[in-house]
């Protein structure tokens, strides 16, 4: 079960790594917003390594005892948004990735590690 954020953050890394999520960042954007503690950004190469990165995150999040707040956009599989209430995932196909670029959108957020565990 769940406990922290951190522990949020290591488990939802895990799934997106399990599916092979490419260029996988953490950003805390705590100290820059209200909307979560954690922006989550990463990559598939085509629209159902994304659709299957998304079902591994809000599968394991189901499991381990959190409630998934919503996912946006997981039928066409450009941009999928999947809130976890203090973690936010936007899960990109990578040309989506490279023309929107939310990591410059967000740069004086503070990259952070969150290795997954297990």
């Amino acid at each position: 079960m769940v406990k922290t954020v951190e522990e949020l953050a290591r488990l939802v890394v895990k799934a997106a790594e399990d599916k092979k999520a490419e260029n996988l960042k953490v950003l805390d954007i705590s100290k820059l917003s209200v909307i979560a503690d954690y922006f989550m950004i990463c990559h598939g190469n085509n629209e159902r390594q994304v659709q299957a990165i998304v079902r591994e995150i809000r599968d394991q999040a189901h499991k381990n005892g959190f409630d998934v707040r919503g996912i946006e956009g997981a039928d066409e599989g450009r941009w999928v948004l999947v809130d976890l209430g203090d973690i936010v995932i936007h899960v990109f196909h990578r040309e989506d990735r490279e023309f929107y670029n939310l990591e410059r959108l967000w740069k004086d957020a503070e990259e952070v590690s969150f290795p997954a565990q297990g």
